[in-house]
């Protein structure tokens, strides 16, 4: 999806990733925080020398911020006495701020995203409380937008808005040089892509072995579609090939072999994104990995031919179509020839092995509950491997937010800012596609039932799946915390209560799924029959206790 990303950890750089990321390959059993020297933070630093930390607050231990080190890397003389430290979001903020102080800084960059704004500012606020002395900077795209109003600004020194990577090395060395500027909000400016130093030499051995790299070939974007923040790009600037190709060599001699794009139209020139393509498919291994973002109605002949030269697991196709409404592409500034981009969807899925995660989003101006079903049925129908839906959010900045009077649009006031209702779908009817989005998410998006959702679903899958939605919901009360064997349990059960002529075919299907999903418990444990649950659920129950004695 398009949005504030995505995507996708940056940090005071203005590059925007995926928020929830679900497209990452890496999955560690173990989640935890991870404090990331750079590599010359072992140059001996003099006593005197002021320190500098970088922070961020990632959503997840896999990921790497790229605009930490895009920061790291400007800063000159200041390296020797800089350190990176990555946090995730489920860590206390006590215990972040006692690692931060552990460095004892002089100054503090923050990267803020829309996915740890509420962390962020509560690691901020402790950390002023108990060292009032730290000069606190803020950066990335969270704070770069109606940047007054922000609880998190109040408590902060200094807030760099825009693209960052050398407007943050000034300020440090104003500040150190006890020249600081008079001001709180300081605008960066705009910098040739050729002035900027590369990120990539900062990525360690760790990240190489266990994260997800974050990799981009171009900055900006010339579409302007009105939900998203690169909307606010005059054009698509490409880093210079050569250049950018010989770090891609070096990342790959290190041993790199998961590489996530992050250009926002990755195909727009098709003769850099051929040059780019060959590179690694002349370096293909078995566990090379790649991401990239590509505008669904320009795949030409020649891109497709190299396409299919590609293995299977190796690529990976985040495809943007957000809605296939006229009116609403109209609404949104969004151009897209629909019948091509089915086209190019059907034709990756059958003739080449990429991985094709297709985007769409709820809540638009002008669109309605039933437009919307029509957009996930087309789509459904073009059989990508994972259809994400995303909750129209309201991102600082993004144009969308013109449409509030004439559509109705209500936002959450809160993070992630999600669109709680319009003119057309009420709130009611949003809360209904948040499960609905949910519970595809845990079906549909993760491959565990393959086998058998295509003979759950017809030809009109939306309806199917938002009354299975219904029937679990209303069985459980749950959209989380659903293990794995009862949600085998539940589709099957919400199969035989709403579509009792497809069940027996189904029970053989969910089998072959249980078994690919290699669960301990045999498949003859599971409560299949809906009817037969509840005889037994009330007859266990009763006697829970007493049985409990009686062992």
């Amino acid at each position: 999806m398009a949005e504030q990303k995505n995507h996708p950890e940056l940090t005071i750089t203005q590059i925007h990733l995926t928020e929830d990321n679900k497209a990452d390959p890496i999955k560690p059993d173990l989640i935890k925080n991870c404090t990331l020297v750079s590599h010359q933070s072992s140059h001996k630093i003099d006593k005197v020398s002021p320190k500098i930390v970088l922070a961020t607050l990632n959503a997840r231990y896999f990921h790497t911020s790229f605009g930490l080190r895009y920061l790291y890397a400007n800063l000159k003389e200041l390296q020797g006495c800089c350190e990176i430290k990555e946090f995730i979001i489920q860590t206390r903020a006590i215990d972040i701020v006692e690692q931060i102080l552990a460095s004892k800084p002089d100054i503090v960059g923050f990267g803020v995203y829309i996915w740890n704004i509420v962390e962020t500012t509560d690691v901020v606020n402790l950390l002023k409380v108990i060292a009032p002395e730290i000069k606190v900077v803020l950066g990335g795209p969270e704070v770069s937008y109606e940047t007054q109003q922000q609880a998190i600004v109040g408590c902060a020194d200094y807030v760099l808005t825009g693209a960052a990577d050398l407007s943050f090395y000034q300020l440090c060395k104003d500040i150190i040089n006890k020249t600081p500027p008079d001001r709180k909000i300081i605008q960066s400016k705009l910098v040739p892509l050729e002035e900027i130093a590369s990120p990539y030499q900062y990525y360690t051995d760790e990240d190489l072995k266990h994260r997800l790299l974050y990799v981009e070939a171009s900055r900006g974007c010339p579409f302007k579609c009105e939900f998203c923040l690169s909307s606010l790009d005059k054009a698509s600037t490409p880093f210079e090939l050569t250049s950018f190709l010989e770090q891609m060599e070096i990342l790959y001699q290190r041993g790199a072999r998961n590489f996530k794009f992050i250009d926002r139209t990755f195909n727009l020139n098709i003769n850099t994104t051929m040059q780019i393509m060959q590179f690694f498919l002349d370096r293909m291994t078995d566990d090379l990995y790649l991401h990239f973002e590509v505008v669904p109605d320009h795949l030409p002949r020649k891109l497709k031919e190299l396409l299919t030269l590609f293995p299977e697991g190796s690529l990976q196709f985040e495809i943007g179509i957000q809605t296939f409404n006229t009116e609403v592409q109209a609404n949104i500034s969004r151009k897209q020839n629909n019948a091509k981009s089915k086209d190019n969807l059907i034709w990756l899925k059958d003739n080449t092995h990429a991985h094709i995660h297709a985007d769409l989003i709820f809540g638009l101006p002008g669109e309605t509950f039933d437009t919307f079903k029509d957009s996930f049925n087309q789509l459904y129908h073009c059989r990508p491997h994972e259809i994400q839906m995303g909750i129209l959010k309201r991102l600082k900045g993004s144009p969308i937010i013109r449409h509030t009077e004439a559509f109705d649009l209500r936002f959450n006031p809160l993070p992630p800012f999600n669109i709680l209702s319009t003119d057309r779908v009420s709130f009611t009817t949003m809360q209904r596609i948040n499960r609905f989005a949910r519970y595809w998410d845990m079906i549909g998006n993760s491959g565990r039932f393959k086998y058998s959702l295509p003979h759950i679903l017809s030809d009109e899958p939306f309806d199917d799946f938002m009354a299975i939605t219904e029937w679990i919901f209303n069985k459980t009360g749950q959209i989380h915390k659903i293990n794995l064997k009862k949600l085998f349990e539940l589709i099957s059960q919400s199969v035989e209560a709403l579509f009792p002529e497809k069940h027996q075919l189904v029970i053989s299907k969910i089998e072959a799924d249980y078994d690919a999903a290699k669960l301990k418990s045999l498949f003859s444990s599971l409560n299949l029959y809906a009817t037969a649950q509840t005889k037994s659920t009330s007859k266990n129950n009763s006697l829970q206790r007493q049985q409990r004695h009686m062992t």
